[in-house]
């Protein structure tokens, strides 16, 4: 089931699956407070998040993730699935370089902007 959840729910698996070797305020994001942040739940349990960040009529999701045990099932799809049909407008990413082909499969499509952080290459991904 996904639900709306609160900013500080997202901490503990933003932090698991994304950069476990760094500081838990490594994966807090400027604006957390202000954004929107969907979780993806089994029974009782947050396996999946999502938060969504709006500038006008732009949104940009940011720290997609999905507990190990849970990757590979259909979760994070449904949960992107949700949040691509949930907003109006420009819908955007900072997709890690291996990710390329699974947001492809959600009609965004690869920008000519690129950068590097933590030692992980990205390239911004858009969908109108």
């Amino acid at each position: 089931m996904i639900k709306r959840i609160t900013y500080d729910l997202t901490y503990d698996i933003r932090h698991k699956v994304m950069w476990p070797n760094k500081s838990i305020d490594f994966i807090k994001v400027e604006g957390d407070e202000d954004a929107d942040h969907f979780g993806y739940f089994i029974e009782d349990k947050l396996v999946s998040v999502i938060s969504v960040f709006k500038t006008g009529n732009t949104h940009q999701f940011r720290k997609f993730a999905t507990l190990e045990n849970y990757q590979k099932q259909g979760i994070g799809s449904k949960l992107l699935t949700y949040v691509l049909s949930s907003y109006d407008g420009e819908i955007w990413c900072n997709a890690r370089i291996e990710k390329i082909r699974f947001y492809e499969k959600y009609g965004m499509r690869q920008t000519d902007q690129s950068f590097a952080k933590g030692g992980k290459e990205y390239i911004i991904m858009k969908k109108s």
